[in-house]
C-alpha cells in the first residue's frame, strides 16, 4: 500500500515530506520547550510560531536566526518579545528540515526549503 502511496507523489514531495519528518523531531529536541508543541510559544517568553505574515515575510532570516541566535525585540500578533533566543550549530541539511517543518506546521504551507538555499541565506545574514 505504502508503494502505492509514495508512486503518486512527486520527487519534491517526498522530499518535503521526508523533511517535514526530520525536521519534527529536530524542533522536538531543540525548540519544543520554548516555542511549544503546537508553535503557540511560551506567554510573554517565547513568540509564537504560528503568525503565517510574519513566517513567511521572515522566511529568508529564518536560517540566520536558527543558526546565530536572536537578540533583537520582535513583535507577532502585536505583542512584544524581548528574549534572547540561543544560536544553534547545526548542518545546513538540519536547519533546512526545520525550516519545513515549522513553515509547513502550524498552519503554514510554504513547501520546500533546501540546504542549498540555508547555505545562501546565512552569507546574507544581518
Amino acid at each position: 500500500m505504502a508503494g502505492i502511496f509514495y508512486s503518486c507523489q512527486t520527487a519534491e514531495s517526498v522530499q518535503r515530506d521526508a523533511y517535514y519528518v526530520n525536521g519534527r523531531d529536530l524542533y522536538i529536541q531543540h525548540c519544543q520547550n520554548c516555542h511549544g508543541e503546537k508553535g503557540e510559544g511560551l506567554g510573554e517568553l517565547t513568540p509564537p510560531l504560528t503568525d503565517s505574515i510574519f513566517m513567511k515575510a521572515n522566511k529568508s532570516q529564518l536560517a540566520c536566526i536558527i543558526k546565530n541566535g536572536f537578540s533583537t525585540p520582535l513583535t507577532i500578533h502585536g505583542k512584544v518579545y524581548e528574549g534572547k533566543m540561543p544560536d544553534f550549530n547545526m548542518a545546513d541539511i538540519d536547519i533546512a528540515q526545520l525550516i519545513v517543518y515549522i513553515t509547513n506546521g502550524f498552519g503554514h504551507k510554504q513547501g520546500m526549503y533546501t540546504n542549498e538555499q540555508v547555505a545562501k541565506d546565512l552569507k546574507d545574514c544581518k
